[in-house]
């Protein structure tokens, strides 16, 4: 299949990409940046051009291949303070994706993820997210408006990942987490540390994706996860154990002032389960988990920077 990846220079594009032409695919990856352009070119993949806001860009882009994976999202205004923004220029991608995908049975497949789905108990891929009207909630939107896609004729399919999904260059939650406790001179974990965060490591989030557009039904919910839920207590511990910093404690009400912007995801407790998944694309991660990763030490080479 010609596959059009949009985010294929990013973290899990960049794991993605070398997958999908090992596999026998052809790949074109949306650009940005004349680097991730140089990158994917030295990967083997066609250049596109271009932003998620550049509607008629991803129109033709997808209305040349056979399928889409979409894995861009505006993580730098996100997490900047306007994470709705992020979350409605990605409702506007999708929508222009499923124009012009109507009537193909051609796969789109979605990122998304995990958090608030189902806080303190296993959250399985039956589970839909609550519409609450939060800026998270309007993320989730738009995973549910790209499985309402699946009736116009796209083989649309949504793959929930992990908060954590981890490997070396790895620059997410687990180096701000790291980057805390060099500041701090402490590893901290809220309250007492038992609630858990699922995790996988990107190469095997980048093979769930390509099998998801190879022969994911339509209208499937994915959850990329290889573990259920680490709790946050041992991920301090072997930060602590690297770092030759104590371990400890942070009271919720003192959470904010220690975490800063992580400590809403680092009080999070939702553990997640991918039977389903497994099953129904046969997709066995094989990669290290959380803890052994970072036992390799590459997240400790040099210091870290929070995002």
């Amino acid at each position: 299949m010609r596959i059009f990846v949009t985010g294929a220079s990013g973290w899990i594009g960049s794991a993605l990409v070398p997958d999908l032409l090992d596999a026998g695919h052809q790949v074109v990856g949306l650009a940005r940046s004349e680097a991730s352009a140089a990158a994917l070119v030295e990967a083997g993949a066609e250049v596109v051009r271009g932003t998620v806001d550049d509607l008629d860009v991803l129109r033709e882009a997808a209305a040349a291949s056979d399928g889409v994976i979409h894995l861009a999202f505006k993580h730098d205004i996100a997490f900047s303070g306007d994470f709705r923004g992020a979350a409605e220029a990605d409702r506007r991608a999708v929508d222009a994706l499923g124009e012009v995908l109507a009537g193909t049975d051609r796969p789109l497949v979605l990122a998304s993820g995990v958090a608030g789905l189902a806080p303190g108990r296993l959250a399985t891929e039956r589970d839909m997210p609550v519409m609450d009207g939060s800026p998270i909630s309007v993320r989730a939107a738009t995973s549910v408006a790209t499985l309402e896609l699946a009736p116009r004729g796209i083989r649309s399919c949504v793959v929930r990942l992990s908060p954590t999904c981890h490997g070396e260059g790895d620059n997410g939650f687990m180096t701000s987490l790291i980057a805390v406790a060099r500041d701090k001179g402490v590893s901290g974990y809220i309250g007492d540390g038992s609630n858990r965060w699922p995790a996988v490591h990107r190469f095997d989030a980048a093979r769930l994706f390509r099998l998801a557009a190879e022969k994911a039904p339509a209208g499937s919910v994915l959850h990329g996860c290889a573990e259920e839920g680490v709790p946050l207590r041992e991920i301090a511990e072997v930060i602590g154990r690297h770092l030759g910093v104590p371990v400890t404690s942070v009271a919720p009400e003192a959470a904010a002032g220690h975490f800063g912007w992580l400590s809403g995801f680092v009080g999070l407790d939702a553990p997640m389960s991918s039977t389903f998944t497994r099953e129904l694309l046969d997709w066995q991660p094989t990669h290290l988990g959380l803890l052994d990763d970072l036992d390799k030490g590459h997240y400790f080479r040099t210091p870290a920077t929070a995002a």
